[in-house]
């Protein structure tokens, strides 16, 4: 008689926690990627540890820009550039201007698996694994001073608290509005109007706010758009030139519009005889 199977799982070892995750491993052998508990187990945003395990994942020459990144998660670019500028500024991301080839400067992005690893290794070497280092901890930053309302300027206060009549959502407070008004105010004194400020500011905004709209609008703001071309006029047209044409009267040549006509000195001594 065949002995009866169960699928449930094997009793926990006598040793293993009464409480917390039990880990099930599974050995890989492809199709795998290892990352430093310094930086799987990094406080903090969550968004950033996951930019930060599929940034690895990928293979060397993938697009890696927020527009790239932000097709692959949900999150939007706001969330997806802390996340880099976190992960810059922890030494992990590191972006260079290079000269390629033809000499055309590009940037270059290098994913380090532990800051300061070194200089960045070619595709074609292989990399030797490197001990984990504990993250170092930020030094504290002073707080800066509330921007004052009564500074800013009158035009990009104007724009930044009609925003609301384009999209509901856009309700700012004082503080806000003294924040984004220096660069509103870069913008005017770029040639930038207020209508291509406004639709620059709410056009193709994410379904969900999911942050302050000041922080989008501060993003959208650090990279000012060219000035709307101001049109020109035509230039005046030079009047057409008359053909030569043959005196009836003494058969000189003179330029006229249509032929048969009388040459200027002509006309003067017909106009003589006829007032004798």
């Amino acid at each position: 008689m065949a002995e009866p199977q169960s699928n449930a799982h094997a009793r926990a070892d006598a040793g293993a926690p009464t409480s917390g995750v039990i880990h099930i491993r599974t050995r890989l052998t492809a199709d795998f990627t290892v990352i430093a508990n310094a930086l799987a187990q990094r406080r903090g945003s969550a968004v950033t540890v996951g930019v930060a395990a599929y940034i690895p994942s990928l293979p060397d020459g993938a697009p890696v820009s927020i527009a790239a990144l932000c097709a692959h998660f949900t999150e939007g670019e706001i969330l997806i550039s802390r996340a880099l500028r976190e992960l810059e500024a922890a030494g992990y991301l590191v972006r260079r201007r290079e000269r390629g080839p033809g000499g055309v400067i590009r940037t270059r992005t290098y994913f380090y698996d532990v800051p300061g690893g070194g200089s960045p290794t070619p595709p074609s070497t292989a990399r030797t694994a490197t001990p984990a280092t504990p993250e170092p901890e930020p030094e504290p930053k002073a707080v800066p001073e509330a921007p004052s309302l009564a500074d800013a300027d009158e035009r990009a206060v104007a724009i930044l608290s009609s925003l609301r009549l384009a999209d509901p959502r856009l309700i700012l407070s004082r503080r806000d509005v003294a924040e984004l008004a220096p660069a509103v105010g870069q913008w005017l004194a770029a040639g930038v109007g207020p209508a291509q400020i406004t639709v620059a500011l709410t056009a193709r905004l994410p379904d969900h706010l999911l942050t302050r709209p000041a922080r989008i609008l501060a993003f959208r703001l650090s990279d000012p758009p060219l000035p709307a071309p101001t049109p020109t006029t035509a230039a005046p047209t030079s009047p057409p030139v008359l053909r030569w044409r043959t005196c009836d009267g003494c058969e000189r040549a003179f330029r006229a519009a249509e032929p048969g006509r009388h040459c200027r000195d002509c006309r003067a001594e017909q106009q003589m005889a006829m007032a004798c």
